[in-house]
């Protein structure tokens, strides 16, 4: 009974790393949605200080709000609609309060004026805000943005 418990006890031991080798290794992988929301953050982030441009929508051009969009996501190798009004009608909604870094912020500045930024924190987002100015983060609870705050949405 006892060399039968102690060849049990071994096999165990042998075939348990095995098995779990299938399941990662024990490391946690994050799935593939949290991989592209990285992608999308990091383009985001290293873009900060890139003139806006209208019409923009590479680094060595510029940028203008919809085309920071479009770079980021096809950095992500996902394909969104080039115009902010366009993206928001595309996208997905999701509650503010489910929104995560890389969905989408969009805002209403005028009858069809349409505004977009890329979250990267909670309250934050990465944006190319009008002619003269950067691509800079601003705050999504600011007077200006929260009064004119439409939705999240996301290509997630």
């Amino acid at each position: 009974m006892r060399a039968h418990q102690s060849s049990w006890s071994l096999a165990c031991l042998l075939v348990l790393p095995i098995l779990l080798q299938g399941c990662g290794g024990g490391a946690v992988r994050p799935d593939s949605s949290e991989v592209l929301r990285r992608e999308i953050v990091t383009a985001a982030l290293s873009q900060l200080g890139t003139p806006y441009r209208w019409g923009g929508a590479s680094p060595g051009q510029g940028f203008d709000c919809s085309g920071l969009v479009l770079y980021t996501h096809d950095a992500a190798g996902i394909r969104v609609p080039r115009i902010a009004a366009e993206q928001f009608n595309a996208a997905r909604t999701i509650g503010t309060a489910h929104a995560k870094p890389g969905d989408l912020v969009f805002f209403k500045l005028g009858p069809a004026d349409y505004h977009v930024g890329i979250l990267v924190e909670p309250d934050r987002f990465v944006h190319a805000p009008r002619s003269g100015k950067d691509v800079r983060l601003a705050a999504l609870n600011s007077p200006y943005w929260s009064s004119r705050f439409l939705g999240a949405a996301t290509f997630l």
